[in-house]
């Protein structure tokens, strides 16, 4: 039998990623099955009139991807069997654990009862398109309407026409990035940043690459830099202090983002879930940019995790992409979660809540300051968390399975990782994910963890 090689006239620049897109394909395809081994580093450069360091680099993008293996002495494998990546959060919250990991806002009885007066009034008041229509169109118009109010308290003046409506900002950000960066393609984005980023961009075929970030945020000067030298499509961006290191990006570094982007006509991508729950605020990359940016906001993080509905404001260059991606990954949004999110923004009710949310965090933050003083954590006042980069003597894996054998769950900072530059190792802590009394116990037990020496795990987690 034939063994498949890559075609050297269809080679692109830059060369080694053309060259791995080449393999992907043909593993995706079965041109290439499970366990096939391939050429030699030099072998191919020979074939390809290639460098062996270019065939190098194309190796370990495919095996950055999941899709190859290298063995030492034996060379390298199709591994099409993947291992899943791990969330940075309990998937279950187990019995006697503190869950400081996985991020949501304060809930107390008063939302829950919100949400059953909301279903009370819907099973009187629902409407016949909700329940019986399978056309978008038909269903959301007054929600998209509504939608509009709720994005002039974001900072954005958009029209219905350009608005989605989805189950939420996971939902939000994969029909985005579905929309403006093609199998093959490059997303950059920043070098700590969405930890969903990572098993996305392999599941979706484009390619990650990490950019610098200081205390504002992405650097420009690198976005410029990696536009120039590797097919970028879009800039995936967390201006507003949901990124994991809290960082609120200040209206200059904004404007810079979005005039490199102009610069290399490509796509910005802003998450902005905790929307107008941030006060005094720049506005958005999408009202500076708005030709270009794929916005999305969401009600899951600011007013109750049971609102499962996100707004997607997508440019008109993007509309019909938006559209028929959502259609073939979602159909549409859950109409009945829409007609509550409607009801609570058009009365009211959503920025209450919004208002109850920054009140509670305030009470939280004032813990964090009583109990962690001054341990060089980054955070904001309306953050739902903190990052805390761990002493020079801790390591990160260590550190927070020592704060789970102590009863506190923690995220490693390093799920959050976008790119293989050096690593100060530090954890993600969320402030709302439980009550007032196990968070400062917690945070205790984290505190007494940070004074201590690092101590060999003899117990099994």
């Amino acid at each position: 039998m034939t063994i498949w090689r890559p075609d050297p006239t269809l080679i692109r620049r830059p060369a080694y990623l053309s060259l791995a897109d080449q393999f992907a394909r043909a593993i995706h395809d079965g041109k290439l099955p499970n366990g096939a081994q391939l050429p030699t580093h030099r072998r191919l450069a020979y074939e390809l009139k290639l460098s062996v360091q270019t065939v190098s680099r194309a190796y370990d993008e495919l095996i950055r991807r999941g899709l190859i293996s290298g063995e030492v002495g034996r060379g390298s494998f199709v591994q099409t069997a993947r291992a899943e990546v791990e969330p940075p959060y309990l998937p279950e919250r187990p019995g006697e654990v503190i869950d400081l990991s996985i991020l949501k806002p304060v809930c107390e009885p008063m939302h829950l009862e919100r949400l059953k007066q909301a279903l009370a009034w819907l099973s009187e008041s629902l409407p016949s398109s909700s329940g019986l229509s399978f056309r978008p169109n038909v269903v959301f118009p007054r929600h998209r309407a509504i939608a509009v109010d709720w994005l002039k308290e974001c900072g954005l003046a958009v029209s219905p026409q350009n608005v989605s409506l989805t189950n939420g900002a996971t939902a939000a950000m994969t029909v985005a990035l579905m929309s403006a960066a093609p199998p093959g393609s490059t997303v950059a984005t920043e070098a700590i940043g969405h930890h969903t980023l990572v098993p996305l961009s392999t599941y979706l075929g484009f390619h990650l690459h990490g950019l610098p970030i200081d205390g504002d945020g992405i650097v420009p000067e690198a976005l410029d830099e990696a536009c120039r030298g590797a097919d970028i499509r879009a800039v995936f961006v967390q201006p507003s202090v949901i990124n994991p290191t809290a960082t609120l990006m200040s209206e200059a570094r904004r404007t810079a983002i979005a005039e490199v982007a102009r610069k290399h006509d490509i796509a910005i991508i802003e998450s902005d879930v905790l929307g107008p729950m941030v006060a005094d605020r720049p506005p958005p990359i999408a009202a500076i940019a708005p030709e270009r940016t794929l916005y999305f906001t969401t009600f899951t993080k600011i007013v109750v995790p049971g609102l499962r509905i996100g707004y997607l404001v997508a440019p008109d260059r993007y509309a019909a992409a938006v559209a028929n991606r959502h259609l073939v990954s979602n159909w549409m949004a859950t109409p009945m979660v829409a007609e509550i999110a409607s009801k609570w923004v058009a009365d009211g009710t959503a920025m209450e809540l919004v208002h109850w949310q920054r009140d509670a965090l305030a009470r939280r933050h004032a813990i964090v300051s009583e109990v962690l003083g001054n341990e060089g954590f980054l955070t904001h006042p309306h953050a739902l968390h903190l990052w805390l980069p761990l002493p020079e003597n801790r390591t990160e894996d260590g550190f927070v399975a020592q704060a789970r054998l102590q009863g506190v769950a923690i995220a490693p900072g390093a799920s959050f990782r976008t790119s293989d530059a050096p690593w100060m190792p530090a954890v993600r802590i969320s402030l709302g994910s439980t009550t007032e009394g196990e968070l400062r116990a917690g945070l205790g037990i984290i505190a007494k963890l940070l004074m201590g020496e690092p101590e060999h795990l003899l117990l099994a987690i």
